[in-house]
């Protein structure tokens, strides 16, 4: 794929989840952000699938939208210790420990801020179904990457974001591994199974 191909990836992307926040119900932004995915990833030349999966690919394999799995969280200052993370492509990409969350009867999990250029919000997350065959991918989904245009937008008080772990998607590592992307770490693992977002 071209650098251009892969802009246009990203423009696409941004404007995907800006829709997403434009929309009051959350159902009917889910559905529009999974037929987008399923649309890009069978047809754009940046799609990160691999030739052989191209060929009878029938959408992305998401479960049905739950809004007990949507929350708005606060950020606590972290520590702003660093994570340097060797991606190979991109060399050693830099995260600083912006804060934690805590999200109710699900855990608490690390945000990152990129310490490079775009400066954006970063929340991998892994939960107990990585380790179920079926589940979903062993090294973590994305939840926010705000830099990539992967977004929800802000919560209804100052410091606090949107997380809706049905928006939870799979990097492209996870299916092609050519590429290499930044993993959740132990402030990333939760010990409890979240059962929506992109299967694997």
């Amino acid at each position: 794929m071209t650098a251009l191909e892969v802009a246009d990836w990203r423009r696409r992307n941004f404007a995907l989840y800006a829709a997403i926040r434009e929309n009051p119900d959350a159902a009917s932004a889910h559905a529009d952000w999974r037929a987008g995915r399923d649309e890009m990833f069978a047809t754009h030349p940046a799609s990160p699938l691999l030739p052989e999966d191209l060929r009878g690919f029938k959408g992305l394999p998401f479960e049905s939208y739950n809004p007990d799995w949507r929350f708005e969280a606060s950020i606590v200052p972290g520590d702003g210790r660093r994570m340097n993370v060797e991606t190979g492509t991109d060399g050693v990409v830099p995260f600083d420990l912006l804060g934690t969350v805590e999200i109710e009867s699900v855990g608490s999990l690390d945000v990152w801020r990129l310490a490079s250029y775009g400066g954006g919000i970063f929340i991998p997350v892994k939960d107990a179904l990585s380790r179920v065959k079926g589940g979903t991918y062993g090294g973590g989904r994305y939840l926010l990457d705000t830099v990539k245009g992967a977004d929800l937008g802000p919560g209804s008080t100052p410091e606090s974001l949107v997380l809706d772990f049905n928006f939870a998607y799979n990097p492209s590592c996870a299916y092609d591994p050519a590429w290499a992307c930044p993993l959740a770490q132990a402030g990333n693992t939760l010990t409890v199974q979240v059962p929506v977002g992109e299967r694997y």
